[in-house]
């Protein structure tokens, strides 16, 4: 960009601040979304699915099972029954072999099988 199309730029904020056009935006005053915390590697993708409101089903196989292992301590705390727990687990195993196994569609997986004992332990642990 050259120095005059800087200066054109500068003053078309200017002029915009003030016809007051920047006030009152969404999030004015508020710390940034996820401000403090680590980047994943698809943190596009996922700013661009909360912005548009997309949900679990729009995203290629691999994403959506990504998703799924990092909301699970979430999604077992729902449920009320250690064998309850060790089910959701377990079939969450078979689709995460199933996408070791063979090709699926999205990024590479950076994950593998769960350890059910130990997640129905962190189960039982945040229960208490």
């Amino acid at each position: 960009m050259s120095d005059r199309q800087a200066r054109g730029v500068d003053r078309q904020i200017q002029e915009a601040e003030a016809r007051g056009e920047f006030k009152n935006l969404p999030g004015a005053g508020k710390p940034l979304p996820g401000i403090g915390q680590p980047l994943h590697d698809d943190w596009w993708l996922r700013q661009q699915a909360a912005r548009d409101n997309i949900g679990l089903d729009a995203l290629p196989p691999a994403l959506r099972l990504a998703k799924e292992v990092e909301q699970l301590p979430q999604t077992l705390d729902a449920l009320g029954e250690e064998a309850a727990v060790r089910a959701a687990v377990e079939e969450l195993n078979v689709r995460i072999r199933k996408a070791l196994i063979g090709p699926i569609e999205g990024p590479p997986l950076r994950f593998g099988l769960r350890d059910t004992d130990a997640d129905v332990r962190a189960w039982r642990e945040r229960r208490a």
